[in-house]
């Protein structure tokens, strides 16, 4: 029986929040940001959970994350290192940053057996984005076709400075295009400067974000392996490349014609602590979805 499941990039230490963001208590009871996507992913029909992390943070996960989900959805860890590369290719010993979304992603090649999902683990989507992106999933009949949940930008903004965010451009509700920017209010006006230098533009109401969200078929997997042995040929030697799971695979297979990946809107708000400050306004988040009803007091 094929499993729906949800990976979960949980690689990365938050610099600017200063430290490791995926575990700092949000809820009233202690829970994390992941918890409650969790319990959202559950809702909605996932059936098993991959978190793609460093090998050192697997004691900490499993002894916080581990103890919560136990009995409610299958768990498994796939480890995103720098030597987890293709045969015949050797990480450069002077290379310390690690290879990216599109390389988290490759790290969990094994593990997947049917649909999956992909989010960050440090971001709140809310459970209205987690079953629009089921329902995708469940009714999708064609291997190449794909989803991205778009957020109109105003709901994913940051009060205490810039962001980083995709930008879909779409024509009938089907990707064109992912710029990635820079995303900030200026005087009002939400501006975004994208970050291979094209010209600063404004955003419209009919905008939407891409905040990592994603549904893909197996056979998306099959792309990220094998243009990842494409981005070491060109790159292997270069430090600080990143393969990225926007930039190097999906715009690749879109522009190639060998993927088309929908855009469906959600209404709901992200939620996310990019910086310091924004830990309060996720906790509010949070609270009110508990007044609601949503979430119970209790996960």
């Amino acid at each position: 029986m094929q499993d729906y499941t949800l990976v979960v990039l949980a690689a990365g230490l938050g610099s600017r929040f200063g430290g490791l963001k995926q575990i700092e208590p949000i809820g009233p009871n202690g829970e994390f940001i992941i918890d409650y996507s969790i319990y959202d992913a559950i809702q909605a029909g996932f059936t098993k959970v991959v978190f793609v992390i460093k090998k050192e943070n697997e004691q900490i996960f499993k002894e916080t994350i581990d103890m919560r989900l136990n009995g409610k959805i299958k768990i498994e860890y796939a480890f995103q290192s720098l030597d987890d590369l293709p045969e015949g290719y050797s990480c450069p010993k002077e290379r310390t940053k690690p290879w990216g979304t599109g390389h988290a992603l490759y790290s969990a090649r094994h593990l997947i057996n049917g649909p999956f999902a992909v989010i960050n683990a440090d971001d709140l989507y809310g459970p209205e984005a987690y079953q629009v992106l089921m329902d995708f999933l469940k009714n999708n009949k064609e291997f190449n076709h794909y989803v991205s949940i778009g957020y109109a930008v105003e709901n994913t903004l940051s009060a205490f400075g810039a962001v980083k965010r995709g930008i879909n451009k779409t024509e009938n509700g089907i990707l064109k295009e992912i710029i990635e920017s820079q995303v900030g209010k200026q005087n009002g006006v939400i501006v975004a400067k994208p970050l291979d230098g094209r010209p600063a533009f404004t955003i419209s109401d009919q905008d939407t974000a891409s905040v990592n969200m994603f549904g893909f078929t197996e056979k998306f997997m099959e792309a990220t392996i094998n243009r990842f042995s494409e981005f070491l040929n060109n790159h292997i030697d270069d430090l600080n490349a990143e393969y990225l799971m926007t930039n190097d695979i999906i715009s690749k297979e879109i522009n190639d014609n060998k993927a088309i990946m929908y855009v469906k809107k959600t209404t709901a708000k992200w939620g996310g602590v990019t910086y310091k400050e924004d830990k309060e306004n996720v906790v509010k988040q949070i609270n009110d979805y508990i007044k609601d009803g949503t979430y119970p007091t209790k996960l």
